[in-house]
Parts: structure tokens; sequence; C-alpha cells
């Protein structure tokens, strides 16, 4: 008689198709769809009025996309970085805000799948995350650390079993609108500001308070206002382990990575508005090539370096293993090197792309109302170099060089 038991494996899978029914091909064909019915049509009017792109993530979370970063041992898709990355180049080519908000929130589960396994109450709030495809945001600025993610002024406040949590940020990306948000701060009143912990703090935990506003050139729809946050809950929610560590071995290379991807995705969009301008001037003068294809052959080229620089480097974070002495691996000067570069290149090599995509299209991706416009992926783009600022990112590659020697 045959045997009905499941193998470990098998269950992974079952929990995962009762979760979610998508394999990474099911994700990326639901994201695709989403992208060009959904986050499309609503880009202008998310970018015109500096709003959340609500309608495209409330897509996403019926789609089961929210839950790609989860691992199948709580019921996820468990998408590589190199997946992950794919679904947030995607949906950026429709809307660079949706993309962003996929992409940060990736990279919160993506601490907690990664660094709070130990925990039973964070492999239970995974499991519940598949469920209900929460929404997750970080609050990682401060008011006083200018800049420095890597240092804490707030400290959360541990006892019986409870933890009180209060902190002003510079900004908070979709706090308002999350389920949850992942904060960082010192491990106690004690600790120096670079000792820090991530804790998740409840929608049901907290009270925020804008402090600022978000009327910005680019990125408009990401909602990112400064908040005061006054927050209490269970200490189970403090993610086990060093900020530290879950910095360097997942939120930098998730951060760099998953950015790279979605500015490759609006350099994308942008080069095929230019590529369907110069078929539409080659269908008018038949047999002859129109003197701006060659310009799209070399923004092309461009566009497809860019694409291979995060792609290999996904890849290259995916061949590692995921054991606590491999992902030591991620720690390295080496690492922190490459990512750095990636980051600078990627961030100084999408506006380029837009900008060389504009002189093709000319008057037509300057006017706001046109099929061609491009004034919101430019934008958009600016950002890229903002975001943990590239002089900064220079500066700590200029001193890990005065003392690292690459092997021969």
């Amino acid at each position: 008689m045959t045997s009905l038991a499941l193998t470990p494996g098998e269950v992974e899978e079952t929990l995962s198709v009762k979760c979610n029914g998508l394999s990474f091909g099911g994700l990326l064909g639901e994201t695709r769809r989403i992208a060009s019915e959904i986050a499309a049509a609503h880009a202008p009017e998310v970018d015109a009025q500096a709003r959340f792109p609500a309608e495209t993530v409330a897509a996403l979370r019926d789609a089961g996309v929210l839950s790609a970063a989860v691992p199948r041992a709580q019921g996820g898709a468990g998408c590589s970085l190199a997946e992950l990355a794919q679904l947030c180049a995607t949906l950026s080519q429709a809307c660079g805000s949706s993309g962003m908000v996929l992409a940060m929130h990736f990279i919160q589960v993506g601490c907690v799948a990664r660094h709070a396994q130990g925990s039973e109450f964070f492999r239970g709030y995974l499991r519940d995350l598949v469920a209900h495809q929460y929404l997750l945001a970080s609050m990682t600025s401060e008011v006083g650390t200018y800049g420095d993610t890597r240092s804490s002024i707030c400290a959360v406040e541990s006892g019986g079993g409870r933890f009180v949590l209060n902190k002003d940020a510079t900004t908070g990306s979709y706090c308002a609108q999350a389920d949850a948000i992942l904060v960082t701060c010192r491990r106690d009143k004690d600790a120096a500001a670079s000792d820090q912990v991530l804790v998740l703090v409840r929608r049901e935990d907290c009270t925020l308070t804008q402090t600022t506003t978000w009327d910005t050139l680019g990125m408009r729809g990401t909602a990112s206002p400064g908040f005061r946050l006054e927050s209490s809950g269970a200490g189970q929610q403090i993610v086990p382990g060093s900020y530290a560590d879950s910095s360097a071995q997942t939120m930098v290379p998730y951060s760099h990575i998953l950015w790279s991807a979605l500015w490759s995705g609006i350099a994308a969009d942008a080069v095929a508005k230019a590529a369907t301008f110069v078929r539409g001037q080659a269908r008018q003068n038949p047999g002859t090539v129109p003197p701006t294809a060659t310009r799209l052959a070399e923004v092309s080229m461009q566009l497809q370096n860019m694409k291979q620089n995060w792609q290999s480097a996904a890849q290259a974070f995916d061949a590692i293993g995921a054991g606590a002495v491999e992902r030591e691996e991620l720690s390295s000067m080496a690492w922190a090197l490459r990512l750095n570069n990636l980051k600078i290149s990627c961030s100084e090599a999408a506006p380029q792309i837009v900008h060389r995509a504009l002189q093709i299209v000319g008057i037509l991706g300057y006017k706001n109302d046109s099929p061609f416009s491009l004034g919101r992926q430019y934008r958009d783009c600016l950002s890229a170099s903002l975001m943990i600022a590239n002089d900064r990112i220079a500066a700590k590659n200029a001193s890990m060089l005065l003392v690292f020697k690459d092997a021969p």
C-alpha cells in the first residue's frame, strides 16, 4: 500500500500553495499584470497628488506578492534576492513609487526572515504575514543623527516583558499606511549610539504624529514625511541579535540590490518609450534608419550593463549559504565595497539613461501631457543618488580602500 505521508519538503510546498498558490513565475506574472493594469493607470495621479499608491498595494496584497520574501517554511514563496529584485524592477517600470514601496517592504521582511528565525514569535508573525499580507515599513532615520542609520539617539526601554520606544524620525516612508514598522534604536539607555537593535512596532502598538510634509521633486508616492513615534508592546517584538549584523548581512545588500533593480526598471521604461518613438519615425520613412536609432542602440547598451550589474550582485548574494558562518562573508570589507559601488554606479546610471532617452524623444518627452512624457521617470530616478547620499558612501569607500587589499 502506498504511503500518503508527505516529506518535509512537500509539507512546505503544500503550505506555500495554501497560502499564496504562486511560484516565482506566477508572482512575476501577477506583478506584470498589476504593473500594466493598475500601477501604470494610477501613477500620474499618485505623482501629482503625492499620495500613497493604495490601489497598487491592494492588488499586490490580493495576489500574494507581499509574502514573496517569506521562507517556504512559514508559507511564503521563499523567493531569492534575484527574484525579489526582478519583481521590483517589473513594478517600477509602471510606477517608481510603487516599486520603491515594494522594495522597502521586502527589505524589512528579509531582516525578520533572516535574523529572527530563532524566535517563536517572529516565526508566527511571518506566517501571519502570509495569511494577512501585512505591509512592513521601516524607521531608520532620526532627528539629530544627520542621515547616519548606524547611529541612534533613542533607546528601547524593556521591563516586565514589555518595551517602550519613542522616536523622532526625519522620514518614515509609508509608515502611516503600513501594518507594522521596523524601528532602529539603541539596545538600552546606557548603550552606545552604534549598539542598535530592531523593534517590530505594529500599528496597534503605536501613535504616529506627522511632523513634516512630503512635497518632493520625485518618488512622491512613497509618502515619506517625518513622524514622532510613541510605542509600547511585548518584549518579544525586539528582533534578536544586533542590528549591526542585520544591517551588514541583509538590510544593506537587500537595499542596494533592490533599489538598483527598481532604478533600472524606471530607466527601462524610459528606453521603451524612446524605442517606440524611434520605431514610429522609421515607419514614417520606410527603408531608412532614423538618426535617433543609433542613440537608441547606445542607451540600450547602457541599460543592459546596468541590469547585468545588479543581477550579478544578486546572484552572488544568493550563492552565499544561509548559515551564520556563511553569512559572515557579507560583513566583509570586500562585500561592503561591492555593494557600495553597485549603489553608486546604478544610482548615477539611471538618470543618465533617462536623460539620453529624453534626448531621443525630444519635446514630446518634455511635455507632461504626451504619451512619451519622461518627466516623472526623470524626477523619480534623481532621488537615487540622495538615498543614503553617494558622497557619504564614497567617503566610506575611500576609508576602506586605504586598508583593503583585494585577493590576487
